[in-house]
């Protein structure tokens, strides 16, 4: 028969609450010299490198291609090209992440297979310049004329401009089957209707990739994972701007490390879709 006194503290809460605060602090104390350690290491040669020792658990996810959609956001000669209005800032992250080649790969390899692909751009018009406050960047991408068109209805001028596609997608974007979503405004996509185009299509898994990482592609993952999707995003599909600031592709693996449901190289991707 058991002795109730020898566990009286199950049923104070006093104690509990003691024990679990002091069981995670150890935890939390390993857990960081691992981590720590980990990092040191694979930084010292690399500072995007993954840890040596993850402290998170590993992805588990598993594509369903009947219900997968590959999204690429604002791939623009603003932001991918040397024409572009944001090179200076961006041309190194794009250059060393191959960014450019690899979003193509990722079109292609999606094309081949058939499952949709879906672009979420970024256009302002000349009423967008009217808006009465800004954040940081939106002060900056107004002022530099950046994704500028001549409105919404027409095209004047939106051929080679820093709005338009880059050449190497125009093939594949403009095949009649792509989906082009209606401009997202600041970073993320509550403004356009991607995730209703998604829905409509029975679409719950997004391969995501494209510009730029730590603003457009992270907003798109936050709402895409708000909404229920289940998102991979690219590591080396993707590219961010390196200011005084803040390395913004830095800034960004660690958020994709913490909250995507998988974190897969260009390579990876491909191999996936067979």
């Amino acid at each position: 028969m058991c002795n109730c006194s020898d566990h009286s503290h199950d049923h104070d809460p006093k104690f509990t609450r003691r024990q679990a605060l002091t069981g995670t602090a150890a935890l939390g104390a390993a857990t960081a010299a691992t981590f720590a350690a980990g990092t040191a290491e694979a930084q010292a040669a690399d500072p995007y490198a993954p840890p040596a020792q993850p402290a998170l658990p590993p992805s588990d996810m598993v594509l369903d291609l009947s219900r997968t959609a590959l999204v690429v956001t604002d791939p623009q000669v603003d932001f991918l090209s040397p024409e572009g209005v944001t090179w200076g800032v961006v041309g190194e992250s794009v250059t060393r992440n191959n960014t450019v080649e690899n979003i193509g790969r990722l079109f292609r390899a999606a094309k081949a297979k058939g499952i949709p692909v879906a672009v979420s751009p970024h256009y302002y018009y000349p009423t967008d310049h009217g808006w009465k406050f800004e954040g940081a960047l939106e002060k900056l991408m107004h002022k530099i004329g950046m994704f500028d068109r001549k409105g919404p209805l027409s095209l004047d001028g939106f051929d080679g401009s820093g709005a338009d596609y880059m050449p190497e997608y125009k093939d594949d974007i403009l095949d009649g089957q792509t989906i082009i979503c209606s401009p997202h405004k600041v970073y993320g996509p509550e403004t356009n209707d991607l995730v209703l185009q998604l829905r409509k299509r029975g679409i719950d898994q997004v391969i995501l990739a494209g510009m730029s990482a730590n603003l457009c592609t992270e907003s798109h993952l936050r709402e895409l994972l708000e909404q229920g999707f289940e998102v991979a995003v690219v590591s080396d599909g993707t590219a961010a701007a390196m200011l005084p600031e803040g390395d913004g592709y830095l800034a960004a693996l660690t958020n994709f490390r913490y909250m995507a449901n998988a974190l897969w190289s260009t390579d990876e991707v491909v191999e996936k879709l067979g």
